[in-house]
Parts: C-alpha cells; structure tokens; sequence
C-alpha cells in the first residue's frame, strides 16, 4: 500500500504527466482512455450527456432497464484487452454470455433461420431450404474466413494516413474481390434469395446497404463464428459501467454534462477544448469521439483548414436513420429469442427505398431485441423487455417525425401482434421511443444518420477520415466516422489504432 508521502509524489507526477482530453464517450471515447491512460497520460473524458456511454447509454423505467443501442457483442476479446491493460479480469466485472443461436432470421412467410456456428444444424436448415446450395455456403465461409483474416485480423487496427497505404492493400482487395458490393460477393456462391438475405444483411449493422458495401464486410458472418456472438447479463451499459470504472481506477475523470463546443487550434496544433458552459480546458492531445461530421464541421476553431470542408461533408454518403421503439409487456413471450430479425416483403427494394430515394414505406424489416430471454434482471418479474429497432431514411428525407414516428410505431405494433407477440397492445406498459431527430438532436449525428458515413469503398480505409487529422496535429479521431467504422468491433479498433499513432505520454510530458 502507498504511505502518505508516496501518494503525494504520485498526484505530482500525475500532474506534469501529458494530458489528453477525450470528447465524447461512446466505446470508441472509453477504449480510447483506458489505452491511453495506460500509456501515460492523464486522461479527462468530457461527455455531454448526463450519462456516459453515447449511442450505447442506458434507459431505466418503470423498473425495466433497456440497451439504448448496440445489442451485439462480437470480438470480446478486444474488451478483455481493455481489462488486461489495467490488470485485471474482464470476467470479474461483467459476465458475457454466449448466444445460441446468435440470432433468428424470419421471412415475411414465416421461415425462419437460426444462425449459428453448429455446422451441422447450419447444413440441415440449408438443405431445407436449398439443397443444391450448399456446396456454395461452404465454399463462401471459406471465402469470408480468408477476408476476415486480412480485413479483420490484420488491417482492421491499422492506420490508413496516405494514399500509399491504400496502394500497399490493392493487390490483397482484389484478390479477396472487395471491388463486389457484399450482395455481389454473396450471390457468387449461393443461388437462392432466403440465403442471399442470410449472407448479406451484416453491413446493415454497421450502417450499410449490402447491395454497395464492399464485399470486405463479408469478413463479418466469418468474425462471429470464430468468437461467438455475446451478451453482457445486465446489459451492455455493464460494459459502459466497466469501462468507466477501469478509467477512474487509472485515476483518470469522466466529467458528465460537459458539453465542448470547440476544439481550440493554436499554430496548427490542437490545444484543448472551450466547453459550451465558457471554460477552457487545455491538453497535449485532444481524441475526438463525437461524429467524425460533426467534429470537423461544428467543433474545430474558427479558421482551422482541413481536407473534411464543408463542401466535402455535404457531399458525402450518410448512413440510414433508426426508428428505435423501447417497450415492456407485463407478460412474457416465452416462445422469443434474444435476436430476431424480422424481414419484410421486399430485400433490395427496400433498401433502395431507404438508402436513395429517402422514402417512408408501408413495408419494413425490424430487428427485434429481447433480452430478458437469457435475463430475466432486465425486467420486474414475469415481464419482458423488448426494443424493435426499424432502419429508416436520414433527415435528408425531410419526413416530420413527430407525426411519422408514432405512425410507424402503431405499424409495428400491429407487425409484431400479427407474428411474434400476439395481443401486444393490450400488454404494453411502458414505451419510449427515438427517431433520427434524436440522432441529430442528442448525440449530434450530422443528418440523424445512426451510423455515421455510409461504409461504401469511396468512404473506407484513407477515404474516412483518419484517425489521425490530416491537417491538425495532436487531434485525433475514433469511433463510428473513423477507420475502420462502425460496430462494437469497428470503434474498439479505432481507439486500438491510437496505440499506433499518437505518441508515448513520455514524449509529450511537460
């Protein structure tokens, strides 16, 4: 144990050591201080929330606890890293369990996948469907383990800072046919459309339209089979709660309501943030994870040039908007697993409808989430929690969401009582939902999106903004707008990155 004096020399270490402020915290933001802080700095993560976590906060009502956003947890170890570099045990903090299936495709005609890693159960339900398809399945999970081997395992927490390292993967893009959309990939391999669906809605999760997302994302059916698909019992804010945890235990801050309104610029360097309230606060390094769009087009100083201009942002690829409905019935719907993705009666066309033509239609696919299937803890006893998650337009649609949200509210409502939940609306007892203006409005998403920029291959790799500014030194980037992009595995990676980038807290100390 430390004497009184120790500790006092050790507050004044501290006090010379480098300081890096932290905008934002949302995985990338925490990732980003745990390493960080490991390598030296002080660390202060700013949020302007009343809650940490960003898109993946927590709502409590009415004694049911809901997952504000990500849901799926894949990769774990990259998690595990975080713990280890603080010494200790992610284990010992919070308990991930393993979902089998992962989750449970259902077709508007009532077909339903469970998707798995079981070979054998994977190879009856595709002779089911399609016989003469299998010999394709097999040879696309080869295909999409040898794109995860490269596109995951080796570039997926590498900088991309210069055209030169987009030349450098070239060959390695070709080969692996990352030029396809996933969709094109997919149907190389496999005929029939229930398991073209199967195979290509990942990029989805992440933002995208498979139908344009470079075929790389394939690597993403690959990462699940090889470490699992997860959920944290209690919910995915106990990894928040870890994770703020670990940063206080380095002896670091997470300051709530601290909302930064400007990243300050001297001699073209970052050098700490004004917050909204008039404070400065100064640092060596300022780590943005607020949306890449917003941090270039509201948060840089007046004057501060980068390649991100105005111009440039208007005229990129933003990813769809959600419509996220939270909701507690005060029975349980036993016969519901954890992930359900309920599709509707159109795959491409929808899409198209979403993603180009910016349109509201009567039809849609949900993603349903029902955790107190493996945790009853999340809801008071005998009730069930649910969130159905609808991909709809951006704020490029000009719909008015305060009418249309309830709209399509009361459409998934009547959805889901004519599939999964029979007699939903005389079993609801508590709601709330979000739309894309809350994207916009509380977690400033430049146009609602959900997801940042569309991962398309003009905005991946060197094409996304750097985790590195370009321009401004001691300012870099992580989380969804970053390389390598959105998901739980894409952010965690993009604060992996720094430990690349951003120099040793020795190099930078006062």
């Amino acid at each position: 144990m430390l004497t009184t004096i120790q500790r006092q020399e050790t507050g004044r270490a501290r006090d010379s050591a480098a300081h890096a402020v932290v905008i934002g915290s949302g995985f990338g933001g925490l990732a980003a201080a745990i390493r960080l802080g490991a390598r030296g700095y002080r660390v202060t993560v700013l949020e302007r929330l009343a809650y940490a976590g960003g898109r993946a906060g927590v709502l409590r009502q009415d004694g049911f606890t809901f997952d504000r956003g990500p849901t799926i947890v894949t990769a774990p170890f990259l998690f595990d890293e975080l713990w280890q570099l603080c010494g200790r045990e992610r284990a010992d903090d919070v308990d991930l369990k393993p979902m089998l299936p992962f989750y449970t495709i259902r077709f508007d005609d009532g077909d339903e996948i469970a998707c798995s890693a079981d070979d054998d159960s994977m190879r009856a339900q595709i002779l089911r469907i399609a016989p003469d398809d299998l010999a394709g399945y097999e040879r696309f999970l080869v295909k999409a383990r040898e794109i995860c081997r490269k596109g995951f395992e080796e570039l997926g927490d590498m900088p991309f800072g210069s055209p030169l390292d987009m030349l450098k993967i070239a060959p390695d893009l070709l080969r692996l046919e990352g030029y396809r959309s996933v969709h094109g990939l997919v149907s190389r391999f496999v005929r029939h459309p229930k398991l073209r669906t199967m195979l290509s809605f990942h990029p989805l999760l992440i933002g995208g339209n498979p139908f344009r997302a470079p075929a790389i994302y394939c690597l993403i059916p690959d990462l699940e089979r090889r470490w699992g698909v997860h959920y944290p019992m209690g919910g995915v804010g106990k990894l928040v709660e870890g994770l703020v945890g670990l940063i206080q235990g380095q002896g670091n801050a997470v300051r709530l309501e601290a909302d930064v309104a400007e990243i300050l610029v001297d001699n073209g360097r970052a050098s700490g943030v004004r917050l909204a309230a008039g404070e400065r606060i100064d640092a060596d390094i300022v780590v943005s994870n607020a949306d890449a769009a917003w941090t270039y087009g509201k948060l840089l100083a007046k004057g501060a040039t980068t390649r991100w201009t105005q111009g440039k942002l208007r005229r990129a690829r933003y990813s769809m908007g959600l419509l996220v409905w939270y909701f507690g019935t005060r029975k349980r719907y036993d016969g519901v697993g954890h992930h359900t993705i309920l599709l509707g009666p159109r795959y491409k066309e929808l899409l198209t409808d979403i993603f180009d033509r910016k349109k509201l239609t009567e039809d849609f696919s949900l993603y349903l989430h029902r955790p107190t299937a493996s945790d009853a803890s999340v809801a008071p006893p005998g009730c069930d929690a649910f969130y159905a998650l609808c991909p709809v337009p951006n704020l490029d649609a000009g719909i008015d969401w305060a009418v249309e949200g309830e709209n399509r509210r009361q459409a998934i409502i009547r959805r889901l009582s004519s599939t999964l939940l029979p007699g939903l609306q005389d079993e609801i007892v508590t709601s709330s939902m979000v739309t894309p203006m809350h994207f916009h409005d509380q977690l400033l998403s430049e146009k609602g999106a959900g997801f940042s920029f569309e991962p398309v291959l003009t905005q991946s790799a060197w094409f996304r903004p750097n985790n590195r500014s370009e321009n401004i030194e001691n300012l870099y980037l992580v989380g969804a707008g970053t390389h390598p992009g959105a998901g739980l595995p894409g952010v965690l990676s993009s604060a992996r990155i720094l430990d690349k980038v951003v120099p040793h807290a020795n190099a930078l100390a006062r």
